[in-house]
């Protein structure tokens, strides 16, 4: 997979080398001469050029890009690049950084981010998930809004115990994809029995997660 990143600052070059340990081919767009510095990831492509401008994301080759990562700590950047990288170069996946919580709002399909990322969301969520037990946690976002990645650690006492997976009366918009119980990783099957302190992970439409917490045995806690 080809991926551009714009912005190598330390996020961009972290990811660059991320994907680049995957085996993915990596570009990095930078505008600012003082963070153009290849020998940080010198097995990425880097091309000093100012991603929001038309002309030099032609000649960068974004076209032949599968997925664009506007990784820049400006979220007015990020969004002029990810409107560019979707509605002129038609790349099948745009990925946005939020710098400020604050404009998360806008890093929607209107401005062509198909996956926005927000730090200190995911931090938050990250804690919550740590330290919450018996209610759905939503880690991360997908399709702009239309779907979330939530999770459920089931309390010791749980009377689903026992219970299989197949008894769970899940709503029509939502999946179990993940137990998490101990180091252990599973992929659930109809037969797999429930246990106190499986991590439940459900990819999930916002408005049925109610329903979920309903299937689990739990009610939404009052705010």
């Amino acid at each position: 997979m080809r991926v551009s990143i714009a912005g190598a600052g330390a996020v961009g070059r972290s990811i660059a080398a991320e994907l680049i340990a995957a085996d993915h081919q990596v570009m990095l767009i930078e505008r600012d001469a003082r963070q153009f510095e290849p020998h940080t990831v010198e097995q990425a492509e880097w091309v000093l050029a100012d991603a929001c401008e038309l002309a030099s994301l032609e000649e960068a080759g974004l076209h032949t890009c599968d997925v664009v990562i506007a990784a820049s700590g400006d979220d007015k950047v990020n969004l002029v690049v990810s409107l560019l990288a979707k509605t002129v170069f038609a790349v099948r996946r745009v990925v946005a950084r939020v710098n400020d919580p604050s404009n998360e709002w806008l890093f929607n399909e209107a401005w062509g981010v198909d996956v926005a990322v927000s730090t200190p969301r995911m931090l938050a969520a990250m804690v919550e998930e740590a330290v919450s037990v018996g209610d759905l946690v939503q880690l991360l976002t997908l399709r702009q809004g239309q779907a979330n990645l939530v999770e459920m650690t089931l309390p010791d006492n749980t009377p689903l115990a026992g219970r299989a997976v197949r008894d769970l009366e899940l709503p029509r918009d939502a999946a179990l994809v993940t137990i998490l119980r101990g180091r252990r990783v599973i992929v659930p099957q109809p037969e797999d029995p429930l246990e106190g302190g499986d991590e439940l992970l459900f990819v999930a439409s916002a408005d049925v997660e109610d329903q979920i917490r309903a299937a689990l045995g739990h009610t939404r806690k009052p705010d």
